[in-house]
């Protein structure tokens, strides 16, 4: 299958979404970090990141979070990218592919919360990425 990653970013927010709202918070906090990260690449392929034929980033890119939001500010330094910017700050800093395995007693709701209104704020980006023709279906 080809990677899209602009799609995986809808999907997974539009889960995450459905689950959070069901107070399924635990699924619902790794798929806000799922959409952030395919978010990311989205944006990160659209401001340059090299990609092979199938849509899958270098070695360098292929990258979790929270590693891929300070992989991003390279991609964001660039002229074009300026005007997307994300705090310096890392909002999934305490997040890991891992906590998959976690009991879902382990997760809270305001943390999860962070994490969606980060995914919010990578969404806002891509909705403006998406209108200036910089991202494409």
């Amino acid at each position: 299958m080809n990677t899209d990653f602009y799609d995986a970013f809808l999907r997974h927010l539009e889960d995450a979404e459905y689950l959070f709202r069901e107070n399924r918070i635990a699924n619902a906090d790794q798929l806000y970090g799922y959409s952030a990260e395919c978010g990311l690449k989205a944006l990160m392929k659209a401001f340059g990141m090299s990609v092979d034929s199938r849509s899958v980033p270098s070695p360098k890119d292929k990258k979790h979070l929270p590693e891929i939001w300070a992989r991003y500010a390279i991609y964001q330094s660039g002229a074009k990218a300026l005007a997307y910017t994300l705090p310096t700050s890392n909002p999934f800093a305490d997040w890991d592919i891992n906590n998959r395995y976690a009991h879902r007693s382990d997760f809270n709701k305001a943390d999860v919360q962070v994490h969606q209104q980060a995914t919010n704020k990578i969404k806002t980006l891509i909705n403006q990425a998406f209108l200036e023709g910089r991202i494409t279906v």
